[in-house]
């Protein structure tokens, strides 16, 4: 599945420790049947087997949406899934080693918290930037925020699509106007909410009234 952009508007990411009463395949349909265009699967302590028998059900759940889906991190799992694609992490492997092991056709997605990062990333061969944290985010231990003018640079820099991420909500994902950006990552503002598919749909149109160039 070769990407377009357009798909890049809502982008979700998994998370397991967010699944309350529903499996994360129900949690991942509502999302779906909300509006949600991207998916990720994002797995940090699941073992391999189980982690690669939940890409395939997941992939073929996307793949009924006309969605793709990307796994985070784990080329191999990702391989072997038949995923779309994969995102990588600035610690992770390199897009180009990653378009070496999974192929021309797939979909890589690649962190960047600076422009030079950015660059590089695109030079290497990535199809789609993930930038931030725009805002503060609990969801990731790790994530600092940019600096909103970082932001828009890297956004102005590149020639390939940019998902901010990192904090966003419906409340201030419009402050995000007019920067650059393709489309945003969440993973609270779907998967924390109790009606799932509800929260996507409002959230969806937001971002259509943030995301125009």
């Amino acid at each position: 599945m070769k990407l377009d952009k357009k798909d890049l508007l809502l982008y979700a990411i998994t998370d397991r420790s967010r699944l309350g009463e529903m499996t994360l395949y129900q949690q991942v349909e509502q999302a779906l049947i909300g509006g949600a265009t991207f998916i990720q699967l994002r797995e940090k302590n699941l073992d391999e087997e189980s982690f690669l028998k939940e890409a395939v059900e997941i992939k073929s759940l996307c793949h009924s949406y006309k969605v793709p889906l990307v796994i985070n991190d784990n080329v191999d799992v990702a391989l072997k899934s038949g995923a779309d694609g994969v995102h990588v992490g600035q610690g992770d492997m390199q897009a180009n080693n990653v378009r070496e092991i999974l192929g021309k056709d797939k979909i890589i997605g690649v962190t960047a918290k600076t422009v030079e990062q950015a660059l590089l990333a695109q030079e290497r061969g990535a199809d789609y930037l993930g930038v931030g944290a725009v805002f503060a985010t609990s969801s990731k231990a790790d994530a600092k925020e940019i600096d909103h003018s970082t932001f828009k640079a890297i956004c102005n820099a590149v020639n390939i699509p940019v998902v901010a991420i990192g904090g966003i909500t419906k409340e201030n994902v419009t402050e995000l106007k007019g920067y650059g950006m393709d489309g945003v990552a969440v993973i609270s503002a779907i998967f924390a909410q109790k009606d799932i598919k509800s929260a996507t749909e409002r959230l969806k149109e937001k971002v259509k009234a943030t995301v125009v160039k």
